[in-house]
């Protein structure tokens, strides 16, 4: 019964992604930026290939690493990108160990911040207390689905 719940915030991560990303190449196309719509078309297309390697480590990593990577030169090209890192967050704390994922938050966090304060032309307390916050929330729901998972996946007893 937990795995319903589980399932459906997956697939509210997904959407959110998905919707995010849309957005940001409208925006791109709005703006005449073709070369920064076909990258967005092609994080999507990376993207999509999550499910496929889900819960094998080095695949499921190197798909991490090719998403970020893509989400990196993106959000520097152009500014509708920057808040595709809010769903990337749920990407590092469920294909990451709790470790890796806490340090990949905080650096995608960070990164997200500077690229959006970039292009802002500075930084400002909203540019900063934003991403701040939405790590803290996104953390705290990604931890509560371990937990759950965790949970579920136990013998009753």
């Amino acid at each position: 019964m937990m795995d319903i719940p589980l399932r459906l915030l997956r697939l509210a991560v997904h959407v959110t992604a998905c919707g995010l990303l849309a957005i940001a190449v409208v925006t791109v196309l709005r703006e005449g930026q073709a070369a920064e719509a076909v990258g967005g078309v092609l994080l999507g297309l990376v993207y999509a290939a999550g499910p496929a390697v889900e819960g094998r480590p080095v695949p499921g990593r190197v798909w991490l690493a090719l998403v970020t990577a893509g989400w990196l030169v993106l959000a520097v090209a152009s500014p509708p990108f920057v808040w595709l890192a809010f769903p990337l967050l749920f990407a590092y704390l469920h294909a990451l160990p709790l470790w890796g994922a806490m340090f990949g938050v905080g650096v995608l966090t960070s990164v997200a911040v500077m690229a959006a304060a970039w292009h802002a032309g500075g930084l400002t307390v909203p540019l900063v207390l934003g991403p701040g916050v939405a790590a803290v929330v996104v953390t705290l729901l990604a931890l509560a689905c371990r937990t759950l998972r965790a949970e579920a996946e136990r013998p009753p007893d």
